[in-house]
């Protein structure tokens, strides 16, 4: 059986800097900022809680987010023995600063995440070039071809986020399937091999699904910052998926991974937007190969 807590209300001053700070950075220019679940890197045994918060920022470095219902549109965990809705006890309170999540059943935990809608306008050349550094020139043709290419790009937009947790303990199988688990999102990474098994040097398997179907030439960014504080570098690996909606990565190192994927369409029956984006994301961590085989 699943067990969730929420931390302690936190100060009514607290709560007013988290709802300021999420505003300005849900607002912030799309082609910059990238939004995720932190990753929890270290196995836990069955019983343990891990505390999950959200970032959004630039090259896998951020500012965190706290978790608030009126910016969530779902949150839900997944296990081998089933699945709960998360979202309720957000509306218990005004915000959280992080997502206390026990560990209670052995295997995989898969946390999955929606957020509300938001917009943003930038201008032409902002927006072309974002289009650019996601993979949606093909965007771009379309407002050359209808002759709105010197407009602004007036775009809604919607996160997808999901991380991936472990729990080491009596009754852990390695057969456990809940991380390839398509939870219905509507743009969803899904893994097709198991991210916590991998060793670095590892190959993983991606899929990505937009409205439950195979998604063909999204370009797919897996993202991993270095440790060392010195070189600690933003390592990102690009591939494009293929007609099946597939694409594979070879992760050199141990750590903390991202896996991010940008969709767009036109938008239907808004006023004043033109575009929606979706944003999809999944983290997870890579065990040093001496912890992976160990298991």
């Amino acid at each position: 059986m699943m067990r969730f807590a929420l931390l302690k209300s936190p100060p009514p001053s607290v709560l007013a800097g988290w709802a300021l700070a999420a505003s300005a950075l849900m607002a912030a220019p799309l082609h910059a900022h990238e939004f995720w679940m932190v990753p929890v890197t270290t196995p836990l045994a069955v019983g343990g809680t891990a505390r999950v918060g959200l970032k959004v920022g630039e090259f896998f470095e951020g500012d965190a987010l706290g978790f608030s219902a009126p910016q969530t549109v779902a949150l839900r965990a997944y296990t081998a023995a089933g699945a709960q809705d998360l979202l309720p006890l957000l509306a218990l309170r005004g915000a959280v600063a992080e997502l206390p999540v026990r560990l209670s059943t052995p295997g995989t935990t898969l946390l999955a995440f929606d957020s509300q809608p938001n917009t943003i306008s930038l201008s032409a050349d902002r927006f072309h070039a974002y289009l650019h550094d996601e993979g949606l020139d093909f965007i771009k043709t379309r407002r050359e071809a209808t002759g709105s290419a010197n407009k602004p790009g007036r775009e809604r937009y919607r996160r997808f986020v999901k991380t991936l947790l472990r729990a080491q303990g009596p009754g852990t199988t390695t057969a456990d399937p809940t991380f390839g688990m398509v939870v219905g999102q509507q743009l969803e990474v899904v893994p097709l091999n198991d991210p916590l098994a991998v060793v670095p040097g590892g190959q993983l398997g991606i899929q990505v699904l937009f409205e439950g179907q195979p998604l063909a030439g999204a370009l797919l960014k897996a993202w991993h910052k270095g440790n060392d504080k010195e070189q600690g570098q933003t390592l990102i690996i690009r591939s494009t998926t293929q007609a099946d909606g597939k694409a594979t990565f070879t992760l050199p190192h141990a750590g903390a991974w991202m896996v991010s994927v940008v969709h767009m369409v036109p938008a239907v029956g808004v006023k004043d937007i033109d575009w929606d984006s979706l944003w999809g994301n999944l983290t997870f961590g890579v065990a040093p190969a001496a912890a992976a085989a160990s298991k």
